[in-house]
């Protein structure tokens, strides 16, 4: 019997050349469009600016590695959804990113806050967001999270089990408060994804089944508690979506169970939310829709199915996260060590190590996530040359970037920069081998300004008991 190394597909295909999409650039300089933030140029002498600021200042002011928001870029896609979706109730997905300035420049855009986990509306909260504005997601929410979202009026709360009824139930009667809530449901609809992030299909931990008669069950004994008040349902079908064709599906599932509600009860649903997962652009494989696309098409298929079904059109929600977050982050990291590596068959690979890695982005090394990256302290003539960014970590997985081609004259002191750097990095990111986490900085208008500070090893250390 033969085993596979626990990292899969991570090492497996450790010597091959680059994916066919891939494709070598005629100038590796290129700030491609699409994959970067909006105010990202090279500036005079070659050097990649960020929110009007050379990348080597961003360094010199916050460190290496940092995160660099474009807070211009961040707030335009913030309104561009809420524009697009005029008449929805548009829910920034804060589990891509939160912190006290990113959710008061939510709040100042206009959007409402989707938060998932205690530490999250303790943020938004201690930011100052309305909660009447802010959705409480969670599949496992503690009676503390539950209590704090009652107490203080948060504007619905997503309701993922029975278990979580009965607590709603009880701690709504103890505090003479009715919590406005929506049923998840799973349609059985899997997004076109990676299946760690796909969370629409009957074998996962979210929402009731429709399928098995789960959803319907608990709708009809929210419906009925004096405790609850039941508004809709919520569905989400994965992550990084490029388009609205699996919408379709689990929009016609969902809306059945609507009219069959309504059939039940006489009852009529007056809201569904149609979750999150839009994507962006990572490479140059990625298209994802704009949201104005986005808008159109789904606009269509509600109204198509909600005629199909005899019902009123509801009052629509979504909640998109690393579409707003994503592409306004860039990941500046320095290199420290170049290696080449023979492949074989005259192909080689240069393996360049970065002073960050899977502790501050463990997409790549969690889920085989693609990334792009440049050098962006300078321009250069050299040819591109066939190349992976890893980290500084103990692992044969902890790889940034695992194709991309760089000037081949890269040298020990270069900035490399990362696009798309803005959702789940910061979010997701650890202190694996006792690493402190980056900086996370605004950048806007020639200045920067301070998001989430560095960690510090007198940080980490402050909680080792033993050290005393």
């Amino acid at each position: 019997m033969t085993h596979m190394h626990v990292a899969g597909s991570i090492h497996a295909d450790a010597s091959s050349a680059a994916p066919v999409w891939l494709e070598k650039p005629v100038d590796a300089n290129v700030l491609v469009d699409g994959l970067w933030s909006g105010t990202a140029v090279r500036g005079q002498g070659g050097e990649m600016h960020v929110g009007g600021l050379p990348v080597s200042e961003i360094m010199a002011q916050a460190g290496s590695p940092v995160y660099a928001i474009d807070e211009i870029d961040f707030r335009g896609r913030a309104l561009t959804w809420a524009q697009a979706f005029s008449g929805w109730k548009v829910y920034y997905a804060g589990k891509s990113f939160l912190s006290g300035t990113i959710a008061r420049w939510v709040s100042e855009e206009g959007l409402n806050l989707d938060v998932c986990s205690l530490g999250e509306l303790t943020v938004a909260l201690r930011a100052g967001f309305d909660p009447a504005r802010i959705g409480l997601h969670g599949n496992n929410k503690s009676e503390e999270l539950l209590r704090l979202a009652l107490s203080t009026g948060v504007g619905r709360i997503i309701i993922d089990s029975s278990d979580e009824i009965t607590r709603l139930e009880r701690i709504g009667a103890e505090l003479g408060v009715r919590p406005p809530v929506l049923i998840r449901v799973t349609t059985g609809v899997e997004a076109h994804t990676h299946e760690y992030i796909a969370t629409a299909h009957e074998d996962q931990k979210f929402g009731f089944s429709i399928a098995g008669g789960q959803a319907l069950v608990a709708l009809v004994r929210c419906q009925g508690s004096p405790h609850l008040d039941l508004v809709g349902l919520h569905s989400h079908i994965g992550s990084q979506i490029f388009d609205t064709n699996g919408f379709e599906v689990a929009a016609r599932r969902t809306l059945r169970l609507m009219s069959q509600f309504k059939e039940a009860t006489g009852v009529t649903l007056p809201e569904l939310d149609l979750g999150g997962g839009f994507g962006i652009a990572y490479t140059i494989d990625d298209s994802p829709a704009t949201p104005a696309d986005l808008a159109r098409g789904l606009s269509d298929i509600i109204e198509h199915e909600c005629r199909a079904f005899g019902l009123d059109k509801p009052l629509l929600s979504l909640e998109p996260g690393r579409a707003i977050s994503g592409p306004p982050g860039t990941a500046l990291y320095t290199v420290g060590t170049i290696k080449d590596v023979e492949l074989g068959g005259g192909q080689s690979r240069r393996y360049i190590s970065v002073d960050g890695g899977m502790s501050d982005n463990i997409r790549p090394a969690l889920y085989a996530a693609e990334y792009s990256a440049v050098v962006a302290n300078r321009v250069t003539t050299a040819p591109p040359t066939l190349s992976r960014v890893v980290g500084l970590h103990c692992e044969g997985g902890d790889i940034l970037v695992r194709d991309v081609f760089l000037p081949s004259d890269i040298a020990i002191g270069d900035v490399i920069a990362v696009p798309a750097a803005g959702a789940y990095s910061r979010s997701m990111a650890s202190n694996y081998n006792h690493t402190p986490r980056p900086a996370v900085v605004g950048v806007r208008d020639g200045k920067v300004s301070v998001i989430l500070r560095r960690e510090t090893l007198d940080d980490l250390l402050a909680l080792d008991a033993g050290l005393d």
